[in-house]
């Protein structure tokens, strides 16, 4: 029995049997979504599992093997580690970023390298099968095991795809796809959440796995509907500006590794091609020692990373200064800048203060406190801080300097790259030295003031 189409509103879930403007049990305007609903099993039916078997009865957990996952190398180290160590058969992967930030070209130099052991198939929506091989001749790729299908039916897709048995395929993109068995337009809600809940049923089932290209909105986040990030094992969003040479990709939900893991890329005309040490590309260099600049040892899902925090205060010509921060959260700063003035006994309240993050990394965990303070006292007192100075701690509300984790990690890759002075909370101060670096352990944020332009 073929599946009946209803709209269900999406602010109350009621169900009409057509669309109109306004739903008429929560009265809400333009919430009715056209939608498949599968009919109900007859009685004494068997479902059906993935594979196409009969899905099985309750078990306990305990009975249920748990082999160790297998993952297959992407050829590129910065995605393999987003994605967790490689590709795990059968996932589904979507990846999202601004237009022309290099996701196809991402995707296209992945799925060559891989072409030459493993069948692939490159699906796409938006260009032809001539603007794909121009793109990859340019690049310089192998071609002769590339196979590309130009397609926006969702079910010729799955029909090729089943001729094929590739084992790695990209649909580029999600957006453009359809579903005969709806009405709407490619792009619409119903068309993403049914283009997608078929290919990843196609995905379980034969173990292809398959990588999702997801338009963004102006807001920064995936176009279509929420149900999509929670439809596919893992998300990776392209973060920075695309006029910056750098790109970075994080990972916002991953089944089969960590979250906020980061891949850090360089663009150049040959493609995308992985950073070997990361840490170098946020260090500014400065020539010379420059006031309002400081060294941050952050934390990107499982490895430590050098950034340089800059910040610029200035005398406020408005009643209400400005505040500013590119890379760090802006509620967070204000709130800095009140225990600064509260426990610290220095006051901003009339002065402008910009902080930024350099190459365009975001910065969301809270042991950037303590150097986003040093970098504007640095500013404010126009006074550089020690060039070989790194700087890491959570800075509490009653103005005490609370410890963040993995510290000792921390500290030993802030020596690796030559670095001699380290301010961090007393509780991360290691019972044993580290080599080269002198560490200065505060527990207030007085203690922290002092110690920044201590010379010794």
């Amino acid at each position: 029995m073929a599946a009946k189409i209803v709209y269900v509103c999406s602010a109350c879930g009621a169900r009409a049997p057509k669309w109109a403007g306004q739903c008429g049990d929560c009265l809400a305007w333009n919430t009715l979504e056209e939608s498949r609903v599968a009919p109900a099993p007859r009685a004494g039916g068997r479902s059906v599992g993935y594979a196409g078997e009969t899905a099985a009865g309750v078990r306990c957990l305990s009975e249920v093997s748990a082999e160790p996952i297998q993952r297959q190398p992407s050829g590129m180290d910065e995605l393999d580690r987003v994605l967790g160590g490689g590709l795990v058969r059968g996932s589904v992967v979507l990846i999202g970023g601004d237009p022309g930030i290099g996701k196809s070209t991402l995707l296209i130099q992945m799925l060559a390298r891989l072409a030459e052991d493993n069948k692939s198939l490159y699906v796409t929506g938006e260009e032809s099968a001539e603007q794909i091989s121009l793109r990859a001749r340019r690049l310089e790729l192998k071609l002769d095991s590339l196979r590309v299908l130009t397609e926006t039916s969702v079910e010729h897709v799955l029909q090729q795809a089943r001729t094929e048995q590739p084992r790695i395929m990209v649909v580029d993109s999600i957006q453009t796809l359809y579903s005969e068995a709806l009405q709407s337009a490619p792009g619409a809600v119903a068309q993403i959440r049914e283009s997608a809940a078929q290919l990843v049923r196609f995905a379980k089932r034969s173990g292809t796995s398959i990588f999702l290209v997801g338009h963004v909105t102006k807001e920064g986040s995936l176009a279509g509907p929420r149900v999509l990030e929670h439809m596919v094992d893992t998300v990776l969003y392209f973060e920075g500006d695309r006029g910056n040479q750098f790109r970075l990709i994080r990972a916002i939900k991953n089944r089969f590794g960590a979250v906020n893991e980061l891949g850090i890329f360089a663009m150049t005309d040959k493609g995308l091609r992985t950073v070997g040490n990361p840490s170098a590309i946020f260090l500014s260099g400065h020539q010379q020692e420059a006031p309002g600049s400081v060294i941050l040892v952050t934390r990107e899902g499982s490895r430590p990373l050098l950034v340089e925090v800059q910040a610029l205060v200035d005398d406020s010509p408005l009643g209400n200064p400005r505040r500013v921060s590119l890379g760090l959260e802006q509620n967070r700063l204000a709130m800095l800048l009140a225990v600064l003035h509260r426990h610290g006994g220095i006051p901003m309240y009339d002065q402008d203060v910009y902080v930024n993050v350099v190459g365009g990394v975001r910065i969301t965990e809270t042991a950037s406190d303590l150097a986003t303070i040093a970098a504007i006292l640095s500013s404010y007192r126009d006074r550089p801080l020690s060039p070989k100075l790194v700087v890491f701690g959570e800075l509490g509300l009653a103005g005490e300097i609370r410890p963040v984790q993995n510290g000792q990690e921390r500290l030993r890759e802030a020596a690796k790259h030559g670095f001699t002075r380290a301010i961090v909370p007393t509780r991360n101060a290691p019972r044993k030295g580290i080599g080269g670096l002198k560490i200065f352990p505060v527990a207030r944020l007085a203690d922290a003031v002092e110690a920044f332009f201590h010379e010794g």
